[in-house]
């Protein structure tokens, strides 16, 4: 059972960091600095809002997400973790792992002395997560708000033996209509199309999206910019950690039998992803860590 005033009490930062549970709602932090502004649920350490203050919302929400237990947030920053997409070998166990099904404890929250605010979570080995996997192991996620938005996913094995995970970062950008806006940054890199099996290469300079697509670039920490002439801003999104850049949109027809994305909410977002999956899946030995990071911004 999650205690918002325990928490308020020990981890709020007057002005800055506070604990909120609305009516119906799961509990999360919201973060207010001179930068930004975001929102940040407890249920699955998820980002659902961040907005700088020299523009609008950065990250799409559904407005139709489920906001209970057992069920993910649609939208934000989903975490994907120990494995992306379904289990490789149990089609019965949640897509894209249990670490956005669970509560995650706060560990810290900072304000940093340039203004940034910190939050620091941490999801743990216990016997639950030993239903879904069988290994000790520490997830903590670092989220930074100031002018861009900073998330790391640092994963340590804590068992006696090596065991292998895949994880994402699963960011959804808020935007003016797919229709309106290019991808920049990925002409010449490599990419496996989910939906017909095939391996390309981007010929083109930029991708424009004008149906379903789920392409997982591979090889590749190169930043990618989102330009939306219509909201007139380029978001850049860059990456460490990971060599694998998903991006991803429903289309018209997969978001129609989609019970948590209204009917025409394929129009209002991408998703661009730090991705550790297929060629790129993360093996550690007893008592390393791997961090993958995503920042989030305006392009300078």
């Amino acid at each position: 059972m999650i205690d918002i005033d325990l928490l308020d009490e020990k981890y709020s930062i007057e002005g800055e960091v506070g604990f909120m549970e609305m009516e119906g709602e799961l509990p999360f932090i919201s973060v207010s600095n001179k930068y930004a502004q975001a929102d940040i649920c407890l249920y699955g350490a998820h980002v659902m809002s961040f907005t700088p203050h020299k523009t609008m919302e950065m990250l799409w929400m559904s407005p139709t997400s489920f906001s209970e237990e057992g069920k993910a947030i649609r939208g934000g920053i989903p975490v994907c973790f120990p494995w992306f997409g379904p289990h490789p070998s149990d089609p019965q166990k949640p897509q894209h792992g249990f670490g956005r099904l669970m509560f995650w404890n706060v560990v810290e929250t900072k304000s940093e002395a340039n203004g940034e605010t910190l939050i620091r979570f941490q999801l743990n080995a216990s016997e639950e997560t030993k239903t879904y996997w069988p290994h000790d192991f520490t997830a903590e996620l670092s989220i930074t708000v100031g002018t861009k938005l900073q998330v790391a996913l640092k994963v340590t094995n804590n068992s006696h033996e090596a065991f292998e995970y895949s994880a994402a970062l699963h960011s959804y950008f808020n935007l003016s209509g797919i229709e309106n806006c290019s991808i920049e940054g990925l002409q010449g890199t490599k990419y496996y199309n989910q939906l017909n099996q095939e391996h390309a290469v981007q010929q083109e300079s930029v991708l424009k999206i004008t149906d379903a697509l789920t392409r997982h670039y591979v090889d590749t920490e190169t930043p990618v910019v989102i330009a939306d002439p219509v909201f007139r801003r380029r978001i850049e999104v860059q990456k460490s950690g990971s060599q694998v850049t998903t991006v991803w949109n429903p289309g018209k027809e997969a978001t129609a039998a989609m019970a948590d994305i209204p009917e025409d909410g394929y129009h209002a977002f991408v998703c661009v992803e730090a991705t550790n999956a297929f060629n790129n899946c993360i093996t550690l030995a007893p008592g390393e860590s791997h961090q993958t990071t995503t920042i989030i911004g305006l392009e300078e």
